[in-house]
Formats: structure tokens, sequence, C-alpha cells
């Protein structure tokens, strides 16, 4: 029976990825979009959902999502997707570091399955040269995009792995990003047909600021962030830049730019991105880098790469609505506010905030309702251009017969001012601490299962998310 469904949104602006805005009713059937449809007569439904006056936006995917850090897999996979889905994530994508062989990746796997009410996909980071040999194992269990940690060197080598799962003691590892490491991880790449996803920072000229800073041994109280940033200035961004294109010409190397934040470096990416038309090469930014600079001047906004001036703040906002930047990526951080604060000892402050549960509020209010981009731009940017690039769309990333029911409902002139209880995340802060932000999700479906309804989540659907796998091909994608 064609009527039949299990799930009917009514009314409903949908938003359809680099095509426009619809307004339609949705079928679903079995955790997938059964119909579209302008007019509906009797339709045999288990529920119906009145989405009038309500946009209706692709499951938004975060691709760049750092979790089982601070906290084992088994609980941060359960708070963090709590807070993804608080914020209408739908897909998160976890960037994993693993220490020694990539062969426990299986546990971490097993732990997931029981523990994320999102789907979720995974990014493996190579940190030395035996985990180069394990790539194409990754490959064959679903995992075919590899981070590359340039800052990693020199006087820079210690990071935070993730936790075994059962594990509570946070593990420190040092990682030594040498070129000739760089080469072979690339050279591995392109014989997988894999995305490699650079973080852009020379270790080398940022381990000497650092060490001359260290030697005057200046009391660091005020400007921190003003301060951080010129320890690891964009001259650092764009070196490493050139240097990874170098290496990735020579094996037409598919290249993923993650938290690119300086207007320096996404200009040196984007005028190779032009020159080099045999490369795949992708531009990432984060929300923190369209709304905070270093006049922030708070430890909490302590990240790599740094927060950086207004100007290039400005040239981002600019880049988005340009279509030069192609995603929106969190790189969320499940870290705690004592953590961060490290006892007031500037350097032993670790890097990074948490971000899921703001990421889309963030981007209507900011960038819909004041910088003028519209909502379809925001579906493209939040979650088709990830879906493409990673090698699951259509199923994910777009409204279409037959593509997984994961959407995100969104009411444009919802106001609510943000506090960290409201995310849901481990994090006990935000950067965002009592903005009033225009714009929120107030339904999150994945897969068919409303998991978030008007800022509350269904824990009974922890162990609902699936690993997505990212293998498919991407000749599809259009650069």
């Amino acid at each position: 029976m064609n009527n039949t469904c299990d799930i009917l949104i009514k009314n409903g602006n949908v938003i359809i990825p680099f095509n426009g805005i619809v307004k339609t009713n949705i079928l679903i059937e079995n955790g997938k979009i059964k119909a579209l449809k302008k007019t509906i007569g009797n339709v045999s439904t288990d529920r119906v959902i009145n989405a009038e006056d309500k946009y209706i936006l692709p499951g938004i995917i975060d691709p760049h999502v750092h979790y089982g850090v601070f906290t084992p897999i088994e609980s941060a996979a359960k708070t963090e997707s709590m807070s993804a889905v608080t914020g209408g994530i739908t897909t998160i994508m976890r960037m994993i570091r693993l220490d020694g062989s990539y062969r426990k990746i299986v546990n971490h796997l097993e732990v997931s399955r029981r523990t994320h009410i999102t789907d979720y996909a995974i990014h493996a980071s190579i940190l030395d040269p035996s985990q180069i040999k394990e790539m194409s194992f990754l490959k064959s269990i679903g995992i075919n995009s590899f981070k590359i940690y340039m800052n990693l060197g020199s006087e820079l080598k210690k990071i935070l792995a993730d936790l075994d799962p059962g594990d509570t003691s946070l593990k420190e590892i040092e990682v030594d990003m040498s070129d000739g490491l760089l080469t072979e991880i690339i050279k591995m790449g392109s014989a997988l047909n894999s995305i490699i996803l650079v973080h852009a920072e020379d270790h080398v000229e940022c381990s000497r600021k650092m060490i001359e800073m260290r030697k005057r041994n200046e009391q660091v109280s005020s400007d921190l962030l003003k301060l951080w940033s010129s320890l690891r200035p964009e001259s650092s961004e764009v070196n490493s830049i050139k240097k990874v294109l170098n290496i990735a010409l020579d094996y037409e190397q598919n290249l993923y730019f993650v938290h690119i934040g300086s207007s320096q470096a996404l200009n040196e990416i984007y005028r190779n991105k032009k020159l080099h038309q045999n490369l795949k090469i992708w531009i990432e930014t984060c929300p923190h880098y369209l709304t905070h600079t270093t006049d922030y001047d708070n430890i909490k906004g302590k990240v790599v790469p740094p927060l950086r001036s207004k100007g290039d703040l400005v040239e981002l906002w600019n880049a988005i609505k340009s279509g030069i930047i192609d995603t929106i990526g969190t790189d969320h951080v499940a870290n705690d506010l004592e953590i961060k604060k490290a006892r007031g000892n500037f350097w032993n402050v670790p890097s990074g905030f948490s971000g899921l549960g703001t990421m889309l509020p963030v981007m209507l209010s900011e960038g819909v309702n004041k910088k003028s981009i519209d909502l379809v731009r925001i579906s493209e940017i939040c979650s088709a251009n990830a879906s493409r690039i990673f090698g699951f769309f259509p199923q994910k990333g777009t409204i279409m017969e037959g593509s997984d029911a994961d959407l995100t409902i969104v009411d444009m002139e919802k106001e609510q001012r943000v506090s960290s209880d409201l995310l849901n995340s481990h994090s006990d802060y935000t950067i965002y601490e009592g903005w009033k932000l225009k714009g929120w999700p107030v339904m999150t479906i994945v897969r068919g299962k409303v998991v978030m309804e008007d800022g509350k989540v269904d824990q009974k659907n922890i162990g609902h998310g699936k690993f997505i796998e990212t293998t498919k091909t991407r000749k599809d994608f259009k650069n």
C-alpha cells in the first residue's frame, strides 16, 4: 500500500542541497525516505509531525570530532552523540588516534555499536611507520580516510591518544611527523585511493618560537590568545601547506585540509586548488573561527591552529558565501573545565573545546540570520559536501527517495541562550556561554528514529547508531 509509512512529516519547507527549498511532505518507512509528496490523501502512519513554518535540513554531518580521549569510548560515545543530536547532528566522524597497532580498533568498533545514538564513521590518524602498513587493513573494514599531524615533531611531539575501552588514565604519546613519514603516508594513501586529512602547521617553526618565548621566561597573564597566535603564526600553516602539496603532486593524492582559520592558509590552499586541477582538494573550517578572534582573551579559547584576527574571520565568511570552503567541522574535543584550566599553567592548557551542540545553531544564527547565507548553502557545507567527499552520498547528505531518513527540523525564529548544561556533552563549559542564538534545531531524526525533540534526547535510542563505511569511490564529486 503506497500510502503507508512509519512517520509522516507534513507541510515542511524541505531543503534540497544544490537545488532549493520545496514545500512538501515526507513519508518515512523502515529508516528510509519512502517518498516526497506535495499532496497526500489518507495515509496510514504511526506518527504525524507537523512541520508548518519549520525548515527540514538533511541530517547534519560533523566530519571532525574528537571523543574517547578524555573518557573511554563506552561513555564518550553516549555523551557526545547525545550532544550531537541536541545540536541537530545525525552523523559524526571520529578522529581516532591509537597508540600502536590499529588491529585493536575492532574493540572500539564493538563498543561503538552499543553506545552511539548518531551514526558514525572514523578517520584514522597515522602516527608512525608501523601504522602505514595497516592502512590497507583499515580500508578493508570501512575506514579509508587518514589524518596526518604536521604540527607534531621537533619540541612539539606530545599528544594524547584515544583511550582503550575500559581505560580511564590519559595516554600521552610522542609523534615525530618527519618529511619521510609524511611522504610514505601520502604514497600509501594514493595507492588506496584514500583521502588524507591534513593538520597544516610547521612544527619546526612553532617549536622555535615557543623555545624562544620560554627562554625569555616572561610571565603569561594577559592577551593569552594573541600570544598563542603569535607562537603558531599563519606562516607555519602556509609553509606546511606548500610542503604537503608538493608531495601530493607526485602521487595525485586527495587532500582534505582540516580546521582552516586563517586567510593566509585559506588563500594558499585555494590558489593551489585552482592551479592543480588533477588534485582533489577540500577545505574545512570550524564555527569558532567564524565567531571568535584573539580578542576573546580567555584560556577556554586555546586551540590549534589558533584563533586569528577579525580580518581572518571576515575572509572566512566571504569564502563560505563564494563556495571556496567546502565543509564545516567542529574539531570538537570533549574535555572538561578543570583539565582545560591546567591550574593556570598556560603551557599545559590542552587545545580544543566542545562544539557539537552549538555547530548548527551558530551557523543558523550567525550565518543565516546575520550574514544572509541561505539555508541551501548551509545544507551543502553542513551535510551534503561531507557526505559526497567521504563517499556516502546519496545515502546521507540529502533528502530524496531512498536516502536514509536523517533529518534535522529547525525553527529559524527560536531564540535561546547558550549554556553548557543544555548541550549534553561531557564538557562542562562552552565558548558560547551566554550567547543568545536565533535559529535552533527542534527535532533530530536518525534513520527514521526521533532521537531529539524540543531539546530533550531520548536515551532509549543509545545503541541505534550505525557504523558508516567511507570506502566508496568519490569520482562523481565535482571539485
